[in-house]
């Protein structure tokens, strides 16, 4: 039986009781362990109509002794106020058998009373106008206008187009907030951003205090605050942010509002001309004294529009069969094979070479001039002479570009299936400070190929455009994520070709090169800036966002 109950005869819904009792065995047998179990209940007999409140565990009791035990209890907030019996039933799940199995249970009254509390969003200030893609601070007040203390709660953001919460709205995020006391505050910073591609336009940002419905409350309709709110959004699912601008992202790097234009250099040149990639070098901006590796099938060092512009591995003594640098390849002057796990670097495909004339073809009156042209090439081959590379090559030539200095890679590589190993390399490469640029994809897809579609976290995704401007039909597009993608020239693209030739290709692969030669301006005119920096600034200046 149980005796001596001490308990509050009095609580609130959603809180807490103390409760302390004793378990007595009156019997003239010893009694086995066994569990008290206890009841919210309507009369003073356990019934299926009763609120099950816990258990507690009792060890075995001698005749006559009695065992004091202490439990709490939860009042949750489903439980309706007003009167109840709390039962206490010894030897609940019937474990014993008892000479009198009618006595278990000790009924104590107990009112159940209704916390009067009323959460109210106050004071809440937000940006008047944000862009999809960016972080936004806000800051609030969840006041407690009721008489009663309120539990811990969660204050939920929602994007909406008029004032109330609804299934289309779209969620951004929560807050926790403390218990707060009645009649006071508790002031809240938050940190949101809109990250799907949301059409622009004017909108409400809702806060919803008690967003969980954890607190009952004596007005339950007065929790949600609107704020007006507009929201830009540059973003295509088409072009992503379209036609990178070379002028508009070094001078918003420095600080500057955009170059003054210049005279085109017309020719097989115009994908410099649509980029606007003369207008930095009148402001003396080449790419000096930055690194692009090209992971790719490896590039002609030899060929006269690129030979003074190949990265050398200093720290390497040529032919000596050392790893000098104890970088794990032994003479690695020029770069890594990571087809043939050897130093021989050299293209006899020609993708890699032509790539490489894009970023980094010198200006020399002949041939073709690189969007970067006073930028080095670090030469590290993954594909194959037949243009075929494996996962785990791309791989290691990635994380091998980045532990060797390569402020920028380029990647005109890319596939439909994904792969860990390749993602892993394109997150390490950015922790490092590296810009990854990858191409699109040349299968009119409707988003990239990996690795591209890694641009939603880490690097730059291109798609390709004519001569026109227009998206290539065969260019796969930026999809409905929001990620870094921009478009640069892809079609009919001349540049360098083994053995000092040169010739045109098509394809996201010679739009991407374009990109790495533009972030290689924008590093070399702004010493330090960061992965997240080059991002920001090159999709905030590309044309669905520039104004002149």
């Amino acid at each position: 039986m149980v005796q001596n109950v001490v308990s509050s005869g009095s609580t609130s819904v959603g809180s807490t009781i103390t409760l302390d009792y004793q378990v007595k065995n009156q019997g003239t047998e010893n009694a086995f362990s066994s569990y008290t179990l206890f009841y919210l209940s309507k009369d003073k007999n356990v019934s299926d109509d009763d609120i099950y409140l816990g258990s507690d565990y009792v060890d075995s009791i001698a005749a006559g002794a009695y065992s004091s035990e202490s439990t709490t209890l939860n009042i949750n907030n489903g439980i309706a106020a007003g009167s109840y019996y709390l039962l206490c039933q010894a030897d609940g799940n019937g474990d014993l058998i008892e000479s009198n199995e009618n006595n278990n249970v000790f009924a104590q009254s107990i009112n159940i009373n209704l916390i009067k509390t009323d959460l109210i969003v106050q004071n809440a200030s937000a940006p008047s106008s944000v862009s999809v893609g960016e972080s936004f601070k806000i800051s609030y007040q969840i006041k407690n206008q009721g008489v009663g203390n309120a539990f811990p709660s969660s204050t939920m953001f929602y994007l909406s187009k008029d004032k109330t919460v609804s299934n289309d709205d779209l969620y951004l995020g929560s807050n926790e907030v403390e218990s707060i006391a009645a009649g006071a505050y508790s002031s809240q910073t938050s940190s949101l951003s809109i990250v799907k591609n949301v059409t622009a336009g004017s909108y409400y940002l809702l806060y919803k205090a008690d967003g969980y419905n954890n607190v009952i409350e004596t007005n339950e309709s007065n929790n949600v605050f609107a704020k007006a709110i507009s929201v830009k959004n540059s973003f295509s699912s088409n072009n992503g942010y379209g036609l990178i601008n070379a002028a508009a992202a070094v001078a918003k790097a420095l600080g500057q509002a955009t170059f003054a234009d210049v005279s085109n250099l017309g020719g097989n040149n115009w994908g410099a001309d649509l980029i606007k990639a003369p207008e930095v070098w009148a402001k003396g901006y080449t790419g000096q004294g930055i690194t692009v590796a090209v992971v790719d099938s490896g590039v002609d060092r030899n060929h006269q529009d690129l030979s003074a512009n190949i990265w050398k591995n200093t720290k390497e003594i040529a032919g000596n069969g050392k790893d000098d640098d104890g970088n794990g390849y032994v003479d690695d002057v020029y770069g890594w094979n990571f087809v043939g796990n050897n130093n021989n670097t050299l293209d006899k495909n020609g993708h890699g070479t032509h790539v490489a004339g894009t970023i980094a073809g010198m200006k020399n009156n002949f041939g073709v001039t690189g969007i970067a042209y006073n930028a080095k090439i670090m030469p590290v081959k993954v594909l194959g002479d037949d243009g075929s590379g494996s996962d785990s090559a791309i791989a290691k030539g990635i994380r091998y570009a980045a532990d060797n200095g390569a402020n920028v890679i380029n990647l005109s590589l890319g596939k439909e299936q994904p792969n860990n190993d390749i993602q892993s390399a394109v997150q390490y490469a950015s922790s490092k400070g590296a810009i990854v640029v990858m191409a699109a994809g040349n299968a009119s897809s409707s988003k990239p190929y990996y690795p591209a579609i890694y641009a939603k976290y880490w690097g730059l995704a291109v798609g390709a455009v004519d001569k026109y401007g227009n998206m290539a039909d065969f260019s796969n597009l930026a999809g409905s994520d929001l990620l870094s993608y921009v478009t640069a020239p892809g079609v009919n693209i001349y540049s360098t070709l083994p053995g000092n030739k040169y010739g045109f290709s098509t394809g996201t692969s010679m739009a991407t090169p374009h990109v790495a030669g533009v972030v290689a301006l924008m590093l070399s005119a702004k010493k330090g800036l960061t992965e997240a920096e080059v991002r920001k600034i090159v999709t905030a200046t590309a044309a669905n966002n520039f104004t002149a």
